[in-house]
């Protein structure tokens, strides 16, 4: 970003050139309007946030404690609130994402109502959401940026000089809000070219990294469902070069692909891969088929599919659907295969779907995909699918069991009974809870841990909160104590709720046109004057 001085000098020669016609133009104001706005378009979001995320993994490479996060969000203002807060408590965005849900998209942003994890939904809510997450981004920018501009005003006018030059500095080294967001783009949304289409459409919002799934498009199910149908690699691989050749036509060299693979759940397959000899991607896909072995030509029935496995006839298992089955027990392998082949062919990061959160099994899958590609880095899925509770004491529970101590005070299977909250059990479970992270990272390779809802929950469970006390006994105290006192205790920025919207900032845009003649809101009566 330039300097502040630097863009109030080029505007001010500007000005100055327009022999007169100009002179209702204050250069200052425009120099504010400039730095407040720094990115033009989504492409030049998606270039500059790009190059953060490929720095971010070549830090993590070097040093794996160097992992990255990011919360799922459904609204602008959920992302804008986010990103604030991080400012506010860490002082800085270095590692924090933002992701993009296509759960989230289905089950609150499609005009059909609340829709399942199918990819039913419009797929142009999905670009639509990423604009609007950066068009909020950027208002925050603004917001902060307006504060330091008010504040510099006020310290010229008191004569302070010192605190003047402190607020430049300020401005000049301003770190915005706007950073990387992981976008779901399901699996495509159709065949390749619907693919290439809809990321276009995703990076021209905004987007540096997509992340896409190998599950047949018309069969898409949630991760965390049964019922997951995927393709064979080809299928994939083309979807991979219709996202990587939407990068490069759009200018973002440094796009970041993320290759998803649901076959460590999914038990079958819409396709039969082509093979043209044996060993090949075709063969090793099909080699993962269940069926029956078959000696002659009699044992094959109408309609039946035979196919070359091992070098024996297998008459595959095909369901009532036309839909092939996977021998029970493959998926680990598959994984595997699927995660070298999507790094060999273009895929930048790698996302595998599990059905619990424990470390132990992810690294055990990275390890075998480390032996082919060493530098295999995954985007981790921390789902509010997982009740995480029970997963990690079930997990100290087998852990404790292995090292043969005396667990007849637990019942393993009831593991999540609030009896059990004040427990050593449960505070060893809650640590290994509060560590998986940092263990994910540095055991199994994860770069990036992602929530996919948790504004989803935070919504319904502040609803829930606020409307059992205001709807009963505590009326109006319910939302004063339990919502506008703590946001003033705790120094959150929206309980000025006209000034997050943008009042302070109109008010300065009135004054920029109009001069001494604004009308602005923020006088002595605004109410917003009750908060400090």
């Amino acid at each position: 970003m330039a300097a502040f001085k630097d863009e109030l000098q080029a505007l001010t020669q500007l000005r100055e050139a327009q022999r007169g016609k100009w002179d209702n133009i204050n250069p200052e104001h425009a120099a504010r309007l400039r730095l407040q706005n720094r990115f033009q378009t989504g492409l030049d979001i998606a270039r500059y946030t790009a190059k953060i995320m490929r720095e971010d993994m070549a830090a993590y490479d070097a040093d794996n404690a160097k992992y990255t996060q990011s919360l799922g969000c459904w609204h602008g203002f959920i992302g804008q609130q986010k990103l604030i807060s991080i400012k506010k408590h860490f002082g800085e965005t270095k590692g924090r994402y933002l992701y993009l849900s296509g759960w989230m998209v289905a089950a609150l942003r499609s005009e059909f109502g609340p829709l399942p994890d199918q990819s039913m939904h419009e797929k142009t809510s999905v670009p639509s959401l990423i604009e609007e997450l950066y068009t909020f981004l950027r208002q925050a920018d603004a917001w902060e940026l307006n504060h330091l501009f008010r504040e510099l005003e006020e310290a010229r006018k008191a004569g302070d000089s010192a605190k003047a030059d402190e607020l430049v500095a300020k401005i000049d080294n301003f770190e915005t809000h706007v950073v990387p967001i992981i976008a779901d783009i399901d699996a495509g949304f159709g065949n390749a070219e619907a693919t290439y289409l809809l990321s276009k459409k995703m990076i021209e919002a905004g987007a540096c990294c997509i992340q896409i799934e190998n599950q047949v498009s018309d069969e898409k199910q949630c991760g965390h469902q049964a019922g997951k149908v995927t393709v064979p690699h080809e299928d994939f691989i083309a979807k991979i070069n219709a996202v990587r050749y939407a990068f490069l036509e759009l200018g973002v060299e440094d796009g970041v692909i993320v290759a998803r693979t649901d076959s460590l759940g999914a038990g079958l397959t819409q396709k039969i891969a082509v093979t043209n000899e044996p060993g090949d991607l075709g063969d090793q896909y099909n080699s993962y088929l269940d069926g029956d072995e078959i000696e002659k030509a009699e044992d094959i029935n109408n309609g039946d599919v035979v196919i070359k496995q091992n070098g024996k006839l297998v008459k595959v298992k095909r369901l009532a659907s036309g839909l092939y089955e996977f021998k029970p027990g493959t998926g680990e392998d598959r994984v595997v295969l699927d995660c070298i082949t999507s790094l060999q062919n273009g895929a930048d990061l790698l996302w595998i779907e599990t059905e619990k959160p424990h470390v132990g099994q992810i690294a055990g899958m990275v390890n075998r995909i480390r032996e082919v590609c060493p530098d295999a880095k995954l985007v981790y899925n921390n789902s509010p699918s997982f009740n995480w509770t029970l997963n990690f004491r079930q997990q100290v529970f087998d852990a404790w069991e292995q090292e043969g101590r005396d667990l007849s005070a637990y019942d393993r299977a009831d593991l999540m009974n609030a009896k059990y909250d004040d427990t050593e059990l449960a505070a060893l479970a809650d640590e290994w809870t509060r560590n998986f992270q940092r263990d994910g990272a540095r055991e199994a390779g994860i770069f990036h841990h992602l929530i996919t809802l948790p504004t989803y929950h935070t919504a319904a469970l502040s609803t829930d909160n606020l409307a059992k006390g205001y709807f009963g006994e505590e009326g109006m105290l319910a939302y004063v104590a339990g919502v506008q006192r703590r946001e003033i205790r705790e120094g959150i920025a929206t309980v000025k709720h006209q000034d997050m919207a943008g009042s302070n900032i109109g008010d300065d845009h009135k004054e920029f046109f109009h001069g001494e003649a604004a009308l602005k809101a923020g006088g002595k009566d605004n109410t917003m004057n009750q908060f400090g």
